[in-house]
């Protein structure tokens, strides 16, 4: 294991302890992926309490996570049901706010990308473990940023490449944010992990299958190591440097015995 990573379980098991401790809910920075996955694979005996994560909006790739006492933890249980989704966990107060990104004149505004307002911010000086997800909207984007930093980038960030910007904070609560997908149909001989990427990303199994060997596949956050994984209804596939998809489930047997599957890939 890299040292990187040791470090990272240290940090996450001592976040438990201090909730367990002291009766309080810790947060972690965001998460990328690889990190969501060592959460995920943490042996049980590392961590003292339950966890969730959150990243601003459902399938939100960089997420925080907030580690509960034994009592908020059944107390949220008892109000959502067991997969801790819905009102309670907007309502933990993590760590971050959502700011809006704007053209301050919308005349002469570029087409701007991911990569140019990930970009200005980065070159402020600002960690990157203290950033969420930027969602690129036509002319303007979301970022979600860490709340120690909020106003700071709220006064700092005034351009991005050539284009002048204004940001302004959006309320967590009424902010919802719903990615657009790509609705692909087809048949495969099962639902093997390596079947529905083929399908996804219109690629051989063999050349999807080194992707798997590469770490680069995530199920639900969790890493894949085996392309033989039975996908399940609902699971969320992501694949770094190709994007993701979620698997809506099995339509239909054919008379050869395929399945006629759907999948939503998120563009």
């Amino acid at each position: 294991m890299l040292k990187e990573e040791q470090l990272l379980e240290k940090r996450l098991s001592e976040l438990s302890r201090t909730a367990y401790h002291r009766d309080i809910i810790t947060y972690s920075d965001f998460l990328n992926l690889n990190e969501l996955n060592i959460l995920h694979s943490l042996p049980k005996e590392q961590l003292y309490t339950r966890y969730v994560t959150f990243g601003g909006y459902d399938l939100a790739e960089r997420q925080m996570a907030a580690f509960l006492p034994d009592a908020l933890y059944l107390r949220g249980m008892q109000e959502e049901g067991a997969d801790m989704h819905g009102s309670f966990i907007q309502g933990l107060s993590f760590p971050f706010h959502a700011l809006s990104i704007e053209p301050l004149h919308d005349k002469y505004a570029e087409e701007l990308n991911h990569r140019d307002y990930l970009g200005a911010i980065l070159n402020l000086g600002i960690d990157r473990s203290k950033l969420g997800d930027i969602i690129v909207d036509g002319k303007q984007a979301v970022v979600f940023i860490h709340s120690s930093l909020n106003a700071f980038l709220t006064e700092e960030l005034t351009r991005v490449r050539h284009t002048s910007v204004l940001l302004r904070e959006i309320s967590l609560e009424d902010y919802h944010y719903s990615p657009r997908y790509e609705e692909i149909k087809g048949t495969v001989a099962s639902v093997r992990l390596d079947s529905l990427l083929s399908l996804a990303f219109s690629s051989s199994r063999t050349k999807l299958t080194g992707l798997i060997e590469g770490a680069k596949v995530f199920v639900n956050g969790r890493l894949m190591t085996t392309n033989s994984y039975q996908v399940k209804e609902g699971d969320v596939i992501s694949v770094r440097g190709m994007g993701k998809f979620r698997y809506q489930g099995t339509l239909s047997r054919t008379k050869k015995n395929r399945i006629f599957v759907v999948i939503h890939k998120y563009v």
